[in-house]
């Protein structure tokens, strides 16, 4: 199916499983410089979403600054019941395109009630690993094309007219953490060959 947006704090979780559960270097062996907009086409300012401390020194994890955000509480749910939650609060670095609340709810009634389910923990972790890249790209580093993700599929970045994720609109940019950053979108995404109308 057509990637659909899906949720990532959950994508930096989805990042941490990847690498402890799965033991694959393929995101990071195959992994392009992460896709950044120039510093004119980049999205909105993301004051209102950074935590307290802006500064990386200062931010804590990116489940920590994603904790605190409300927006994000159905992500965080998610990198918790993905088991991702330590594993995105390791060293990273990790960039996050980060799902907001309304980005989940947007999907299908009841898929994510269905996607916390412990039986449906491997594709929450797709999920939400398709979401995470290695390293820490900040807004301004962003480059149109193909970046591959923890996952082990590849994203679109796009920023003609600013800057979009498999088509999902990334709304505020350069939310720091002390192991990575945040780039917000409005639509969960999900990898190819994960269907989840068969959930």
């Amino acid at each position: 199916m057509r990637h659909r947006p899906i949720t990532v704090a959950g994508a930096v979780v989805a990042a941490a499983l990847t690498f402890s559960a799965c033991g694959s270097n393929t995101a990071s062996d195959n992994a392009s410089p992460a896709p950044a907009a120039s510093a004119s086409s980049a999205a909105p300012s993301t004051e209102a979403m950074a935590s307290p401390s802006a500064s990386a020194s200062t931010a804590g994890t990116i489940v920590d600054v994603a904790a605190a955000n409300p927006d994000f509480s159905t992500l965080v749910a998610a990198v918790k019941a993905a088991g991702l939650a330590e594993t995105l609060s390791g060293a990273g670095p990790f960039t996050v395109f980060a799902p907001t609340n309304e980005a989940f709810a947007a999907l299908p009634k009841g898929l994510v009630d269905k996607l916390l389910l412990p039986a449906n923990k491997a594709t929450l972790t797709k999920i939400l690993t398709y979401h995470v890249v290695p390293g820490k790209v900040m807004a301004a580093d962003v480059k149109a094309g193909d970046v591959a993700t923890v996952e082990g599929s590849k994203i679109t970045l796009a920023t003609t007219g600013g800057v979009t994720v498999n088509g999902a609109k990334v709304t505020a940019t350069d939310v720091n953490a002390s192991n990575g950053v945040i780039h917000v979108i409005d639509q969960v995404l999900v990898p190819p060959g994960v269907d989840v109308s068969k959930l």
